[in-house]
């Protein structure tokens, strides 16, 4: 079963220093529809304006990871990490118990980026940071970026979910086997494509379950996100 979240439908909110795209419920934007996929509970795709951002805040029993599109996104929190998130760089934040960060762009150019929560595996986790540079990410090609198994991949997760990155280039394809029980949730980052037959553009997403295969065809150069969710 193949369900499509068009970019068109995603909540759509212009804050002046912030462009904000919503594909699940979050804040002030509310669709009983969609409140999430599985672990999956936010996928935000944000534009923040230079000298801007977002202070000080908090969270707790959440997995946070952003990905950093384009520009750079400096970040700061009361574990006292501090470091600047930029293309090719993976960043998870275990919210856990609790911890506070600001997310800041002091440049002078818009970062674009994701940031994407998953529900932990359990609550009252203990607070914690990871931040890895993926430089072959951005190559053409299915790159898994986060999972579980610490050490399998270049972020581990405290949920049983693998987070791949795929860019194909114009006429590329590319299969990705769904485990039996399994599920998957796809977000088109740019680009014009087939999933199974099924036309995506930049900004859609896509909820599967029951599809043994994905089987991806691009019509121009694409880049997207494969979660595979249990």
């Amino acid at each position: 079963m193949i369900n499509i979240r068009r970019s068109a439908d995603r909540g759509q909110f212009d804050h002046g220093w912030l462009q904000t795209q919503h594909s699940f419920s979050f804040g002030d934007y509310y669709d009983p529809d969609h409140m999430g996929f599985r672990a999956l509970r936010v996928i935000n795709e944000d534009v923040v304006a230079p000298r801007t951002g977002f202070g000080e805040h908090p969270h707790r029993d959440m997995e946070i990871v952003t990905i950093v599109l384009s520009g750079a996104l400096d970040h700061k929190d009361s574990l006292g990490h501090g470091s600047t998130i930029r293309p090719g760089d993976v960043q998870r934040m275990s919210a856990g118990t609790g911890i506070r960060h600001s997310e800041m762009n002091p440049h002078d150019e818009v970062v674009h980026l994701l940031q994407i929560w998953l529900l932990p595996s359990a609550k009252g986790l203990a607070a914690g940071y990871a931040q890895k540079h993926v430089p072959e990410s951005l190559t053409p090609g299915l790159h898994l970026l986060a999972a579980a198994q610490e050490g399998l991949a270049p972020i581990s997760l405290n949920q049983d979910t693998q987070l791949y990155r795929l860019n194909l280039s114009a006429g590329g394809t590319q299969q990705v086997p769904v485990a039996p029980g399994r599920h998957a949730w796809v977000q088109v980052i740019s680009g014009e494509l087939e999933l199974n037959g099924e036309a995506l553009s930049r900004g859609d997403g896509v909820a599967v379950s029951d599809l043994p295969t994905l089987d991806f065809k691009a019509t121009t150069n694409s880049q997207l996100l494969v979660f595979d969710l249990a």
